[in-house]
């Protein structure tokens, strides 16, 4: 297998580019001090025991073998083959050696395994998505093209747990839980369509009665992630005189029919994206695809949204996993590049942006994984972490996705003209990046998504009760938590009242003031003796950014509380 020079990517011995040390973290995991300390008081001793392996080895592969195995599979992309040798339709999708290695590590991490092979699942029930989510996170740190697949398959994983048969349900989720990387499925679901896009009620895909077991699903589907999956969910409509949402089901469609014949899926073409060019999209044509409805009829979008929910929940990690893997590159780099007679490190200007990105970066993470507990509370039939869920997800994916564009550009800059060049992981980085603002909702769409959680739900209330709770633990920002709490709670009121469009406009600032105040708040619950190193630094700028707005002073941290901030650790 072709494989890049690494030692141009981990130099060494000095030379005129590199004259200091450069220090590459060997293991994602053991090199991330927030990440451990999180797990450290967020799951149970159980399930860290378990998954200590798992982490360790997810951790080491994607800071080694992982790197040159993503880079080849994003150079070397999936390639249509639309006939054999006879002119027959084959709609196969080959893909580079080095997507089914990526693969191999994607099972061994056991990111799907610990949520729902049956024993494990019975063991780790109250905090499955923690687990699942702490591999998936290192993954992702060097493989986010392929994580959109594994994304879409534990959304299958959910919906068929949630509303298949048991016959079904014991038949394809041991496909997912397996351990052996031959036997895994992989998911999709088949939503979007030309007529639509963000849309959905405009889908004009038709399923017709077949018998009591199947249907008929006519149409064009526009953009289908992971076009080769095994497992797939579409929506259709059964009866076209009932328009909008509230006329779709949802059909459970197999690559592969009972008797072993490929089902009817023509694939039309490959999507030429941007970034995770590893993994297929693809535009497909169902004539007569053979699909068996799943929950009741006309309440297909309801059943899809525990899909779309999760696959939100994925988007938020991958971004932020690729900030975080931005932000060491720059971080490392810097440390070993001398510039003006210094390690670039020393500059103020440089620690100065660090510390933003930094900030940024913590901000996130708790925020994100606040999201994935609340799931996990949720799906154990806590009321407040679901109405909490419901608001905070998409307040998640959005801000991970836009701070983590500008996390991952700046961290570029940083590390000037090497981090344009295509032999490095940052160009990468950055085009994969792109995706997540708009994957699972564009920010707009998310904006309306938490606007009608304003009103129809109890998802405010509930973000402000713990905003209220970390005010009164705090000496140091419980009087400006009350405070601007209190702004947004008496401002969210008029909100409400304003005329639909004027609403819609104003939301988006009013959604940011609360994301911002609420990662302050999370912040103050994180903080311990272990987290203090990047707590405290970004407490203080988050809290100045939130009130910034005249000419001050501004001391830098020093290069060791840069370090801590960063959460760097060997």
């Amino acid at each position: 297998m072709e494989t890049t020079n690494k030692a141009q990517r981990y130099p060494k011995e000095k030379n005129k580019v590199i004259s200091g040390e450069f220090r590459a973290s060997e293991n994602f995991y053991q090199s991330d001090l927030i990440l451990r300390n999180y797990l450290e008081h967020n799951v149970s001793k159980e399930g860290l025991a378990y998954m200590q392996d798992k982490l360790n080895y997810t951790g080491m592969e994607a800071a080694g073998p992982m790197n040159e195995l993503s880079l080849l599979a994003d150079h070397n992309g999936p390639e249509l083959v639309k006939r054999n040798f006879f002119g027959e339709n084959i709609n196969e999708i080959r893909f580079h050696p080095s997507y089914w290695e990526l693969m191999k590590r994607a099972v061994k991490s056991e990111m799907f395994r610990v949520k729902w092979e049956p024993g494990l699942r019975k063991q780790f029930l109250t905090e499955t998505h923690r687990l699942g989510f702490s591999t998936g996170y290192l993954y992702a740190m060097s493989e986010t093209g392929q994580y959109c697949p594994l994304c879409m398959t534990d959304g299958v994983a959910r919906l068929i747990d949630i509303f298949c048969n048991e016959d079904d349900k014991a038949r394809l989720l041991a496909r997912i839980y397996t351990d052996k990387p031959e036997e895994l499925f992989t998911g999709a679901m088949y939503l979007t369509e030309k007529t639509g896009g963000s849309d959905v009620g405009a889908s004009i895909t038709t399923a017709t009665y077949r018998n009591e077991t199947s249907y008929s699903l006519n149409g064009e589907k526009w953009f289908c992630s992971n076009a080769n999956a095994d497992i797939i969910f579409a929506l259709a409509r059964t009866d076209e005189g009932i328009k909008g949402t509230k006329g779709l089901s949802i059909f459970l469609v197999e690559k592969h029919l009972a008797n072993g014949e490929r089902n009817a899926i023509d694939v039309i073409r490959l999507k030429d994206k941007l970034g995770v060019r590893s993994m297929a999209s693809a535009e497909c044509n169902l004539t007569d695809t053979v699909g068996k409805m799943v929950g009741n009829e006309f309440e297909g979008f309801k059943v899809m949204v525990e899909m779309v929910n999760l696959s939100r929940l994925y988007n938020s990690v991958a971004a932020l996993s690729i900030a975080r893997r931005a932000l060491i590159e720059a971080y490392q780099y810097l440390n070993a590049r001398n510039t003006f007679g210094k390690p670039a490190i020393q500059h103020a200007l440089i620690r100065t942006k660090l510390t933003e990105l930094g900030a940024l970066n913590v901000a996130n993470f708790y925020l994100v994984w606040r999201a994935i507990k609340a799931l996990d509370n949720a799906d154990n039939g806590n009321e407040h972490e679901e109405q909490l869920f419901r608001i905070i997800n998409p307040m998640a994916k959005k801000w991970s996705a836009e701070k983590g564009v500008y996390i991952t550009r700046e961290s570029m800059e940083l590390m000037g003209g090497i981090g344009y060049i295509e032999d490095g992981v940052m160009p990468k980085l950055m085009r994969d990046m792109m995706v997540l603002p708009i994957w699972e909702g564009s920010g707009n769409i998310i904006i309306l998504d938490m606007l009608r959680a304003l009103g129809k739900s109890e998802g405010f209330k509930a973000i402000a009760s713990e905003i209220s709770r970390s005010a009164e633990q705090s000496e140091q920002y419980g009087a400006f938590l009350t405070e601007k709490l209190k702004d947004l709670i008496s401002f969210g009121q008029e909100l409400k009242q304003l005329p639909q469009d004027e609403m819609e406009a104003t939301a988006k600032v009013f959604f940011e003031k609360l994301t911002s105040l609420y990662q302050i708040s999370l912040l103050i619950d994180a903080l311990n003796e272990g987290s203090k190193a990047w707590i405290d630094p970004s407490l203080k700028y988050l809290t100045e950014q939130y009130t910034a707005g005249g000419l001050q002073a501004v001391k830098p941290l020093s290069v060791a509380e840069v370090s801590g901030l960063i959460g760097w650790g060997f």
